[in-house]
């Protein structure tokens, strides 16, 4: 009887009456248990909800389906990119110089850059069988699911600063690694059709050089270099204002999302939009995995299943208009930035988390 303390007598004779059949003992824990864990999931998505990071992107959002002339300045939203990157690379390598370089780090790297070629073709096959998609669209698609969302790993480790929950820092190096294997993977999905990919110089030059990865790995190994004597000398520019400034990004990319929503609307179907959806599910299964495999604390598997969850909407976007340019940046942009990303932001996150607790016993 002391297992079904907590429980009223109305609630013991619902339970009765719905399962009949089982001990009333092995029915209460398993219905309260679950109840519990649900409103675990429900309160951590409201929290995150209600932060200022995804409210802001929720303005942007709403500005832009309501159309309005809210606009972001093109040169500012450049200005708080760079800013982003190189905080994010800047502390990820500070971090690492405290831990120091060791098995555990060559090995996230390497599993990185086996998810990142890797989903690419789980989400090329799922994206085929829900939309019947055309095999060009669908590959530029696939690209962009095996690459990297460096915002949502941001949002994410700002979940775990919320919550005092710790990473090992060299998951930003992580990031840096599966941003390119992807686009190769796209490729190769092409040129296994009829329509063959591009891959030339011109596209080496835009995977390997691109900005974002130069400036991130670069003040990676700035922050690596330095340690925590040089981010003591710029802590009040990378540190403090971090989160407002992510605000500002954020409200941007909500105006781009909602217009990109409006762009491609017409050349989304259900199956397609399901897709958006489902397929960072499946992709943080597979980041779980290789969390578990690794040993890396809660908030490292966090972030690996969040890096396998989002899909990229700045480095990829990039490539496929050199490497694809009969690909239609209507269906890779919605889906990546109008339906996955938001999806990530309010939702997967904090589910993410507690699948993470649960499983690492965080």
């Amino acid at each position: 009887m002391a297992l079904l303390k907590g429980a009223d007598e109305k609630s013991r004779k619902t339970l009765r009456f719905r399962f009949p059949s089982a001990p009333l003992f092995q029915i209460t824990p398993n219905i309260y248990g679950r109840c519990a864990k649900m409103s675990e999931i429900l309160a951590l998505a409201i929290d995150n909800l209600m932060s200022p990071i995804v409210l802001s992107f929720a303005l942007g959002l709403a500005a832009s389906l309501a159309r309005s002339d809210l606009t972001f300045p093109e040169a500012a939203a450049k200005a708080i990119s760079l800013y982003l990157l190189f905080a994010i690379g800047f502390k990820g390598g500070v971090s690492v110089a405290d831990h120091g370089v060791d098995v555990t780090l060559g090995l996230s790297l390497l599993a990185g850059v086996v998810l990142s070629a890797t989903l690419p073709f789980v989400a090329f096959m799922l994206l085929r069988l829900l939309s019947g998609m055309d095999r060009l669209n669908a590959a530029a698609v696939a690209g962009h699911y095996g690459s990297i969302s460096i915002v949502t790993f941001v949002a994410a480790t700002s979940v775990l600063e919320g919550r005092g929950i710790s990473s090992e820092g060299y998951m930003v190096a992580v990031a840096a690694a599966m941003e390119a294997p992807a686009i190769l993977s796209a490729l190769w999905l092409v040129t296994r059709g009829e329509k063959g990919g591009r891959m030339d110089s011109q596209l080496w030059r835009e995977i390997l050089l691109n900005g974002s990865i130069v400036l991130l790995v670069g003040a990676f190994f700035i922050g690596w270099i330095t340690g925590k004597e040089g981010l003591e000398e710029i802590d009040s520019f990378i540190v403090a204002p971090f989160k407002g400034v992510l605000c500002l990004f954020l409200l941007d990319m909500g105006l781009v999302a909602g217009r990109g929503m409006r762009r491609g609307r017409k050349a989304l179907g259900p199956g397609s939009l399901a897709f958006g959806i489902f397929m960072p599910i499946i992709g943080s299964i597979f980041g779980l995995v290789a969390a578990l495999a690794l040993g890396l604390s809660t908030g490292g598997a966090l972030l690996l299943m969040t890096l396998s969850a989002s899909a990229s909407y700045i480095a990829v976007p990039a490539a496929m208009r050199v490497a694809l340019p009969e690909a239609n940046p209507s269906i890779y942009l919605t889906l990546s930035l109008g339906v996955t990303f938001p999806f990530n932001l309010t939702i997967g996150i904090p589910l993410y988390l507690t699948v993470a607790q649960a499983m690492t016993g965080g």
